[in-house]
C-alpha cells in the first residue's frame, strides 16, 4: 500500500493521506512519501505568502470600513486565513516529524 496524496481547498495544498501507520510502511515506500511531500512541502512557504498578501489587503480595507457587518466579516475572513497559515506551519514541520521517525 501507498501512502496518497489529497489535494486540501483550505490549505492550497495536497496533504499526505496515509493508508496504514507509518511505521508499517517499508523504509522503501517511506522514502518515496518522504521524497514526493518534500516536494510539497517546499511549496509551503510561498503559499503562506499568498495569504499574507491576502490577509494585509483584507486589514487595509478593515481600516477604512465603517460598515459593522463588513467589519466582522473582514475580521472572520483574516483569523480563518491565519488559522490556514497556522496550519501550514505544522504541515511545514510534520517533515522533520517523519524523518526523525524513519532514523530511529
Amino acid at each position: 500500500m501507498r501512502a496518497e496524496f489529497v489535494f486540501d481547498e483550505r490549505l492550497g495544498i495536497p496533504v499526505p493521506e496515509l493508508a496504514m501507520e507509518w511505521d508499517q510502511y517499508s523504509e522503501a515506500a517511506r522514502g518515496e512519501i518522504l521524497m514526493e511531500w518534500e516536494l510539497i512541502r517546499g511549496r509551503i512557504p510561498d503559499r503562506i505568502k499568498e495569504i499574507e498578501r491576502v490577509i494585509i489587503r483584507k486589514q487595509e480595507h478593515l481600516n477604512v470600513e465603517e460598515n459593522f457587518v463588513i467589519s466582522c466579516a473582514l475580521n472572520w475572513e483574516i483569523a480563518e486565513m491565519a488559522s490556514t497559515i497556522n496550519d501550514l506551519h505544522l504541515w511545514y514541520r510534520a517533515n522533520q516529524e517523519m524523518t526523525s521517525r524513519m532514523h530511529m
